[in-house]
C-alpha cells in the first residue's frame, strides 16, 4: 500500500493518525535493527585501560591530571528522548498543491509514529499563532497521538524564528537526545547554523531534513511574472524566462551549501523534494542511518 501512497493522496487525508500508519507501514521492513534503538547513552563510571580498549573512550583530562589511564564506561538507556522541530513559517506553504508544510507534517507524523513505536519519547517544538509549542519528550501510543493532534493544529503563517526555536529544542533535551528538524532553511543560515551547531556541542545528534518543491528546484516558468514573497510580501516582476539561469545556479549554491555545511558538523542531511512519496524518503533516510 505505501508504495501507492503519493505526497497528493496522502495530503488528502484529513487523519494524521493514519496518514502516518500508511507511512510506517512496511518501512523498515528488511532494515533488520531499529535505526533509532539504543542509540542514547549515558556516562557510568572509569576504568583502568585494558589493551585493546578502544582509545576513543580514553579521558585524556584525567591521564594528564593522575598520570594514569581510565576509560569512560557507558550504560545504554532504554529510551531515547527525541524533538521535533518543525518549520511554520510562511514559505512552507508553497506550493498550493501539496505544500512543503503538508508535506513536513506528514513526514513528522511518520517519524513520530516510528520512534513512539519502538518505546522511545518523542517531542515535537514548533510555533503556533506566534508563540512557542512545546511538547515534552515521552513514551506511549496516548502520547504520540497528543504530538500528532498538535501537528495538526500547526499552520505555515507565521515567523518561525528557526535559530531560537532550535535552541529551545536542544535546551529542552535533558539528556543527549535526538534533534530532528524539517525546515526549508530560507531563516537567516548563520544565526540558524550557529544553534545547530550548538546543539551538537550539547550532546545531541542533529538531523536536517531541508523540504523543497519540485518548482522551487526547477523554476518551470518561462513568461512574464509577479512573484510575491511569502514572507514579507514584497512583489517582484521579473521575465522568468531570463531569470530562469541565475536562479537555478543561486537555488543550486543554496543547497549545496547546505548539504556541505551539515557534512562538515556531522550532521545527517537528507534534501527530500515534495513530489517525493514520503515512505520513499523517509526509507532511503532510514537506509542511510543504518549504513
Amino acid at each position: 500500500m505505501t508504495a501507492l501512497a503519493g505526497p497528493e493522496l496522502l495530503a488528502g487525508i484529513a487523519d494524521l493518525e493514519l496518514i502516518a500508519r500508511i507511512i510506517v507501514e512496511g518501512l523498515v521492513s528488511g532494515l533488520h535493527r531499529s535505526p533509532f534503538h539504543g542509540y542514547s547513552a549515558e556516562f557510568s563510571q572509569y576504568r583502568h585501560y585494558r589493551p585493546g580498549d578502544d582509545l576513543k573512550f580514553v579521558d585524556w583530562k584525567l591521564v594528564a591530571r593522575t598520570d594514569r589511564v581510565y576509560t569512560k564506561q557507558f550504560r545504554e538507556t532504554t529510551n531515547m528522548a527525541s524533538a521535533i522541530v518543525l518549520d511554520t513559517s510562511a514559505s512552507m506553504a508553497f506550493p498550493e498543491t501539496v505544500s512543503k508544510f503538508r508535506y513536513a507534517v506528514m513526514a513528522s507524523a511518520a517519524l513520530a509514529h516510528l520512534i513512539s513505536g519502538q518505546g522511545d519519547s518523542i517531542g515535537l517544538v514548533s510555533r503556533r499563532g506566534g508563540e512557542l509549542l512545546y511538547v515534552a519528550p515521552r513514551a506511549g501510543r496516548q502520547h504520540l497521538r497528543g504530538v500528532l493532534a498538535a501537528l495538526s493544529s500547526l499552520t505555515a503563517d507565521a515567523e518561525f524564528r528557526a535559530d531560537e526555536t532550535i535552541r529551545r529544542a536542544a535546551e529542552r533535551l535533558t539528556r543527549r537526545g535526538l534533534l530532528l528538524v524539517l525546515s526549508d532553511f530560507y531563516d537567516t543560515e548563520e544565526s540558524t547554523f550557529a544553534e545547530l551547531r550548538r546543539a551538537a556541542r550539547m550532546g545531541h545528534e542533529v538531523v536536517l531534513f531541508q523540504i523543497m518543491s519540485r518548482d522551487e528546484l526547477d523554476f518551470p516558468y518561462r513568461r512574464d511574472l509577479e512573484f510575491t514573497d511569502l514572507e514579507t510580501g514584497r512583489r517582484v516582476a521579473i521575465n522568468a524566462g531570463l531569470a530562469r539561469r541565475e536562479y537555478k545556479d543561486a537555488i543550486a549554491a543554496f543547497l549545496e551549501r547546505w548539504r556541505m555545511r551539515a557534512g562538515a558538523e556531522g550532521f545527517q542531511y537528507s534534501l527530500v523534494v515534495t513530489d517525493t512519496p514520503p515512505d520513499r524518503a523517509l526509507r532511503n533516510f532510514l537506509l542511510a542511518r543504518r549504513g
